[in-house]
């Protein structure tokens, strides 16, 4: 028994990073459920409180290719640490009953604090557990997307049982603690030299140089097509549903709960990136939730079962891609650069992501929500077609991003 609990233990810098993904999550998510909280508390608009969360969201996404660039220089696990205090102090900032001006802030500094955190750990996890990058990767995205889901609920709780603030003195708290449970213990899991870069002295010339590496451009390339797609697709799926695919509000809204739900399939393609490979899994995903996408346009209004089924479809391969791709990008970016490389795709792939909605709706006005969503089916049809070709040319990244 003290064996098998010896061997659990080694994964307590896995738990406490995708615990703190969990949190971030958690706090992001939990302010749009109190948008109509704040109108009434404060007598802001929707245009207010909206732009409120995109500053937070902007925030979130600058942070990117900063925090992995530090994290080259002053190690993961430092980075990590002061981004988990940022966070709780930018939620136990909001527990007493302040101005809105100041909630603002605080949630500024929420998105800062949280959006030190995915670049870094995914280089961080890739370091602690290289033979199973995968299903580290797949275990810390699955449980921050569970964060997500408990959000809304914690409100409505907490809410009913003490007011808003409550939502944020738990989630501060928690904060606090796991940054310092983390702080203590992952240090042990990661040795110096893994825990700050060889010599510290990347530069910006070196970032660029990585960008001009043929394959590495065309996986980029790959990351930003399939950004868009979702990005557009999550964005208006429940409008799609109901107004060209004929659904009830009601039933339009328990699909799309159930997009969210097979998130778990993150784990099985994570720990089969490392056992077969990364890019014939991309490759699969990616071509599954293309064909998705179409079938969604093709099918019409075929009714609750069918369309159920080909959102599951478009789930099953949008959420088991995003380990295999974080695993797949530390496995080619060079140590020296990782944390800002990867700092510098996220950002490039956010920024997509961030402009899919508003081309969609573009086209959906313009058109129709037909055209929109094919266009969509393209964007996700050519990233797996990129992915096709990465495959078939074959080249040195792929000895580095074959199984260990």
């Amino acid at each position: 028994m003290s064996r098998r609990l010896r061997s659990l233990a080694r994964f307590d810098a896995l738990v406490l990073t995708a615990l703190i993904w969990f949190l971030a999550k958690f706090l992001r998510y939990a302010f749009p459920p109190l948008f109509g909280t704040f109108q009434t508390e404060y007598g802001v608009s929707n245009a207010v409180v909206g732009t409120a969360f995109t500053a937070l969201m902007l925030v979130y996404a600058l942070m990117q290719f900063p925090s992995g660039a530090l994290a080259d220089h002053v190690g993961a696990v430092t980075v990590i640490t002061v981004g988990a205090v940022v966070a709780a102090i930018g939620a136990l900032a909001l527990v007493p009953s302040v101005p809105f001006a100041l909630v603002v802030a605080a949630m500024l500094l929420v998105g800062i604090g949280t959006g030190v955190h995915k670049t870094v750990a995914v280089r961080l996890l890739s370091q602690v557990y290289p033979a199973q990058t995968g299903r580290a990767l797949g275990f810390l995205d699955t449980l921050g997307a569970f964060g997500g889901v408990a959000a809304p609920a914690a409100v409505v709780v907490l809410s009913a049982r003490a007011d808003w603030h409550a939502v944020f003195l738990v989630g501060g708290g928690v904060g606090v603690v796991l940054a310092g449970a983390f702080a203590l213990r992952v240090p042990k899991r990661v040795p110096d030299s893994r825990n700050v870069a060889a010599d510290g002295s990347a530069g910006l010339r070196e970032y660029v140089e990585l960008f001009r590496r043929p394959r590495f451009a065309i996986f980029v390339l790959v990351t930003v097509c399939f950004s868009f797609a979702y990005n557009g697709a999550v964005a208006f799926l429940p409008l799609y549903l109901e107004r060209s695919a004929g659904l009830s509000a009601v039933a339009a809204s328990g699909i799309y709960s159930v997009l969210f739900v097979v998130s778990l399939v993150q784990l099985l393609t994570g720990e089969a990136s490392d056992r077969v490979g990364r890019l014939p899994i991309i490759g699969f995903t990616l071509g599954l939730a293309a064909v998705a996408l179409a079938a969604l346009v093709a099918v019409g209004e075929a009714g609750f079962l069918v369309l159920g089924a080909v959102v599951v479809a478009f789930g099953l391969g949008s959420h088991g891609f995003r380990p295999v791709r974080g695993a797949y990008l530390v496995a080619v970016i060079p140590d020296s650069v990782a944390g800002g490389g990867l700092g510098a795709v996220r950002t490039l792939l956010m920024g997509a992501g961030a402009l899919a909605p508003a081309v969609v709706g573009i086209l959906s006005d313009t058109f129709n929500f037909g055209v929109a969503f094919t266009a969509l089916a393209v964007s996700m049809a050519a990233a797996a077609a990129l992915t096709g070709v990465l495959v078939l040319v074959g080249g040195d990244d792929d000895e580095r991003s074959s199984p260990t």
